[in-house]
């Protein structure tokens, strides 16, 4: 072998040494990992940008080598692609249109009287702001009451207490009865209690 192998250089960095130098010139700042972070963003956003401007060219050139038949073909294809994404946008738009009602309290008028195929676009997808847009149109609900109203208590009270029956009724002058009514000592007797 020959001699320029065998020979080691040190680096400082040999196991068993260390630099310090090193080990502070290594820790990252967070400043330096967003730079870091915001370089790679830009390169994928180019290289996407390149790959977009390829495919179309590359789309281009083969719509261009295509016979009638074919174009036909490809047509009669992406007709009923954008067919079936559009069935099955309207159903995902209906979904999240409840979805986004129910997280912003609102209620829906009945799916008879919503044009679905309004909230999905060309392509097939849903319209996120468009969904936004009418639940933020729709009124809210009214507030609940403050506290509960199903306590079961019922009413207080016996039925007959202060109210009168048909015998006091004929006794008494219209004037008298329409000032019972309004002060519900009817009230019994109007509902058949009595």
């Amino acid at each position: 072998m020959s001699d320029d192998n065998q020979q080691s250089t040190s680096t400082g960095n040999e196991p068993g040494q260390q630099s310090t130098d090193a080990s502070q010139d290594q820790t990252p700042t967070i400043e330096s990992l967003t730079a870091e972070v915001d370089k790679w963003k830009a390169l994928s956003r180019t290289n996407e940008q390149r790959w977009k401007d390829a495919s179309s060219e590359r789309d281009a050139l083969k719509q261009a080598g295509m016979s009638d038949a074919e174009k036909a073909i490809e047509a009669a294809k992406a007709e009923a692609r954008n067919a079936a994404l559009s069935e099955v946008g309207t159903r995902l738009a209906e979904a999240e249109l409840r979805a986004l009602a129910a997280s912003a309290g609102v209620d829906l008028p009945p799916a008879d009287f919503l044009n679905m195929s309004r909230f999905v676009g060309n392509d097939g997808q849903v319209n996120a702001d468009a969904l936004s847009q009418f639940v933020s149109s729709l009124p809210k609900r009214d507030a609940p009451p403050a506290f509960r109203q199903d306590i079961g208590l019922g009413r207080q009270g016996s039925p007959g207490a202060n109210q009168l029956t048909r015998a006091d009724l004929s006794n008494m002058t219209p004037a008298e009865i329409n000032k019972a009514r309004q002060e519900g000592r009817l009230d019994a007797l109007l509902r058949g209690e009595i």
